[in-house]
């Protein structure tokens, strides 16, 4: 497994991230054998950060992965990282909700703190204009998201703080740019890789306006997410999650699956899509890791044979 530097905060990730969502289905079910051994195996190849967030499963997420991680009892540093999705119309003040949310997590992961907390919704000019998006002025004014973090950095909670990176570019890069968070997990794959490029995006796409770019220049630490576009670019079908949610929907994904399969048709003899679809993630300078959700074992493994040319940086 490659480590790179997750931006200014030092710590050496792997390459690799285990992403605890409820795409796979894995971690938000009722399995906990299959849960601790997929886990047991991320580990065992070198991966070194779990992410989840109370919004997997109502907090099911959080809940397994504490679990699992408790019996497994890794010899070496794990990297936990959860988040935070402030309600949008709750009369209970910003920091309030943070704070017991926070609370609630640590409880159900069974740990102290965790290494990054993330604030999960998108970022727009105006509150609502994308599902359970709140605006730059939720985030940085006093009171808000930013000064929350940072007093559950001060009391040991958290280590580090991180965005999501959805919404609007020009509100993103706001919030970016004012250097109050470490981290960004921001959706960049193959199929749309606005996120780091400045290329027009296809019909439908969302435009995620080259917020990497802004993130290396404030030497943010980058997660890539929907690598695979929620399996489209894997040729799976849509995952139960992926036919109800509100923020990556279906439509998007029968989008991405009709020009994967356009994509499929034009690599090399030999060459696959998986290998293809994580060695673009991972080429970006910007991006520190990939953050993967994973099925079985074996999905590990195959990530990890895909991998190894993928130069370090």
């Amino acid at each position: 497994m490659q480590y790179r530097t997750l931006g200014r905060t030092g710590i050496k990730v792997s390459a690799i991230s285990f992403g605890a969502g409820p795409v796979s289905g894995l971690m938000t079910g009722s399995d906990a054998t299959a849960q601790h051994d997929v886990v047991a195996s991320a580990i065992e190849a070198g991966i070194n950060w779990f992410d989840t967030a109370p919004g997997y499963g109502a907090g099911s997420s959080e809940a397994n992965l504490g679990r699992a991680l408790s019996e497994i009892k890794p010899a070496k540093t794990i990297h936990i990282a959860t988040k935070v999705r402030i309600p949008l119309g709750s009369t209970e003040p910003i920091g309030d909700f943070v704070r017991r949310s926070v609370e609630e997590s640590l409880q159900r992961l069974r740990v102290s703190s965790v290494t990054l907390l993330q604030l999960h919704n998108g970022i727009t000019t105006g509150r609502g204009d994308e599902p359970a998006s709140i605006t730059p002025d939720d985030i940085l004014s006093r009171g808000g998201v930013a000064d929350t973090f940072d007093r559950l950095r001060d009391e040991g909670l958290i280590l580090h703080t991180g965005l999501t990176g959805t919404g609007q570019p020009s509100a993103m890069k706001t919030v970016i740019r004012s250097g109050r968070f470490d981290t960004v997990q921001t959706p960049f794959n193959a199929l749309n890789p606005s996120a780091g490029a400045t290329s027009p995006v296809q019909a439908g796409d969302t435009d995620y306006g080259n917020i990497l770019a802004d993130c290396a220049a404030m030497r943010m630490g980058v997660f890539a997410i929907r690598v695979f576009a929620a399996g489209a670019l894997l040729g799976q079908v849509p995952s139960a999650h992926t036919l109800k949610t509100p923020y990556f929907p279906l439509d998007l994904y029968q989008r991405d699956a009709a020009r994967a399969e356009q994509l499929r048709s034009e690599l090399g003899d030999g060459e696959s899509l998986t290998e293809f679809a994580l060695r673009f993630a991972l080429s970006h300078s910007a991006v520190g890791s990939a953050i993967i959700g994973f099925g079985s074992p074996s999905h590990i493994a195959e990530c990890r044979s895909a991998f190894p040319g993928c130069p370090e940086l």
